[in-house]
């Protein structure tokens, strides 16, 4: 019975994180395809850039509470299972980043799936596992997104945060080691939908956002 439940509980996470509702608001509020717009990715920051601060808020929102549905789910279901309720979130952050609803077949014929880069749910799925954590997570990286001027890094930054602060609270006995796992696995996961992003923040061409893109402006 345990099994089954845990199978259920990591597909139904997975998806509810492949829910894509960057693409649903944007094209509800624009008539826009966001898959055609910039990255063509579904989180917040392409949704943003497609259809405004306030769609791109919203979907932020949303793919957050994604993560926390997730491990409100393993928690309802099977109570006390630590690896189920890392496993949860990950399945979640995993179905948001590849999406069965957004399923295509490439100019070569290869079926690949699409979706965003896992921030915003590796965030939810934070939250979830310790309420409190909004309230670190969030403010930090909008420190880094607004200092140091990349969302792809800001989107990084969030797994390392999640893992550096389950590990503090697991050493002073407040949560369970397997928290920190958690943060070290979704960071595995964000780093590799972002491989674009890394490789154009080596060679400089990653888009700046924040203070350092309002200098760069004015300096121009």
């Amino acid at each position: 019975m345990e099994v089954t439940l845990s199978v259920l509980v990591t597909v139904l996470s997975y998806l509810i994180g492949s829910i894509p509702f960057g693409l649903i608001l944007v094209k509800v509020w624009t008539g826009k395809d966001l898959r055609q717009i910039a990255s063509g990715r579904t989180g917040g920051t392409n949704a943003g850039r497609a259809a405004g601060m306030w769609i791109g808020v919203l979907t932020a929102l949303l793919d957050g509470i994604k993560g926390i549905a997730a491990v409100t789910l393993s928690r309802a279901l099977l109570p006390g299972h630590v690896w189920l309720d890392i496993l949860a979130p990950l399945a979640a952050i995993l179905g948001h980043n590849y999406s069965i609803f957004m399923i295509e077949r490439d100019a070569s014929g290869r079926v690949h799936l699409r979706g965003g880069a896992g921030g915003a749910p590796c965030v939810g799925g934070s939250i979830g596992l310790w309420a409190p954590s909004l309230f670190i997570i969030l403010p930090l990286a909008a420190l880094i997104l607004y200092f140091v001027g990349y969302a792809s890094v800001t989107t990084m930054s969030v797994a390392l945060i999640s893992t550096l602060l389950f590990a503090y609270r697991a050493w002073i006995g407040a949560s369970p080691w397997e928290y920190a796992l958690y943060g070290i696995l979704a960071e595995l996961l964000l780093i590799w939908a972002l491989r674009p992003n890394i490789r154009r923040l080596l060679q400089g061409k990653e888009r700046l956002v924040g203070l350092r893109a309002r200098r760069k402006q004015r300096d121009e």
